[in-house]
């Protein structure tokens, strides 16, 4: 707590003895807003009408105990966690039991010590200012913690995307290909129940499932002709190259799954590591099935888009081969309910 906000906090002292009143409002009005009355009653009255945040009551009064008063104030809702300071001329440990029994907060022993007045008061305050702001200095800090989250998380997205463009720019007959197969994808683990967040996993995975293709020669992506059986394992090592690529992303080790195994197949003959059926990670199978759609329902430079009747008659027959029959079963029920190609035009 700074000078300033220090100088913000109200300080009540009561205490018969005008001499002690006096040695402490010389020791505190510079550092606090200072007050001070001689009795519990005047004490009990101030605090009716104004805000404090500490006070000091010596353990004696005219009219009542400094133990009295300090009960009596402790029992007023308002009141009950206000921190209270005796202070007093009984240096005993029975007197310093007796003030922390009723629930002073500490003593101050007189005669007074200019130094540890001034230390003590201003700990006590520091506390007392830490407890009042803690709930919203957590709930600041807690809101900043969530808005850099937030704007990290952006720029992750817009990172993945702008990767995503990166690499279909490279083929200008599979354009939007990377975003079509994540959308696919991200709706096939829709219909399995998973949580959004799994949902949104797989959807990134989706995004940047052909990262690797960065380092395949255009030459060979574009080619329109049929390819060689070296272009073909040129091809084919876009899978490894896009493991290697994202195996940097620490904070998303999942998301390199999709790059190596979306080529792999149920029955094992798929690339790179001839994977089999369950072996194959569950992310990799389901953006098999969404890369399968994609590539019969998106336009090539050899022919038009398939339809549906074809599509579901392929995927039907590529299921428990090239892919898990659980997801091309999923894959089925989508099309039988999108007769219209609602999805591929979303």
């Amino acid at each position: 707590m700074d000078h300033m906000q220090l100088k913000q906090m109200t300080v009540l002292v009561v205490d018969g003895n005008p001499s002690d009143s006096q040695q402490l409002q010389l020791y505190l009005s510079r550092k606090v807003r200072f007050t001070s009355v001689r009795n519990g009653k005047d004490a009990l009255g101030f605090l009716a009408q104004s805000p404090i945040n500490l006070l000091l009551i010596a353990d004696n009064l005219p009219d009542m105990t400094g133990f009295d008063l300090l009960r009596a104030i402790h029992q007023q809702e308002q009141y009950k966690n206000l921190p209270i300071l005796m202070t007093t001329a009984d240096h005993s440990q029975k007197k310093e039991a007796a003030c922390a029994m009723a629930g002073a907060f500490d003593i101050i022993r007189k005669p007074f010590i200019p130094i540890l007045v001034v230390k003590k008061v201003e700990q006590v305050l520091a506390l007392e200012y830490l407890n009042k702001n803690l709930e919203t200095e957590v709930s600041r800090q807690t809101q900043l913690a969530e808005d850099r989250l937030a704007s990290s998380r952006r720029l992750y997205e817009e990172t993945i995307m702008a990767l995503a463009k990166t690499v279909d720019a490279k083929d200008r007959y599979t354009r939007g290909h990377s975003q079509r197969v994540a959308t696919y994808a991200r709706f096939l683990a829709y219909r399995l129940g998973w949580n959004k967040e799994e949902q949104q996993r797989i959807y990134y995975m989706g995004l940047l499932h052909d990262i690797g293709k960065i380092g395949i020669p255009e030459a060979i992506l574009r080619k329109t002709s049929r390819l060689t059986d070296e272009e073909y394992d040129i091809i084919k090592q876009h899978t490894i190259i896009g493991y290697n690529i994202l195996n940097y992303v620490a904070e998303f080790p999942e998301l390199k799954i999709g790059a190596r195994w979306h080529h792999e197949r149920y029955d094992g003959t798929g690339y790179p590591d001839g994977l089999k059926s369950d072996t194959i990670p569950v992310y990799a199978r389901i953006i098999a099935v969404a890369d399968t759609y994609d590539a019969m329902t998106s336009k090539r430079s050899y022919r038009d888009i398939l339809p549906q009747d074809v599509v579901r008659k392929e995927i039907e027959k590529a299921s428990g081969k090239q892919l898990d029959p659980k997801y091309a079963d999923i894959m089925i029920l989508i099309i039988d309910s999108d007769k219209d190609y609602r999805l591929h035009e979303q």
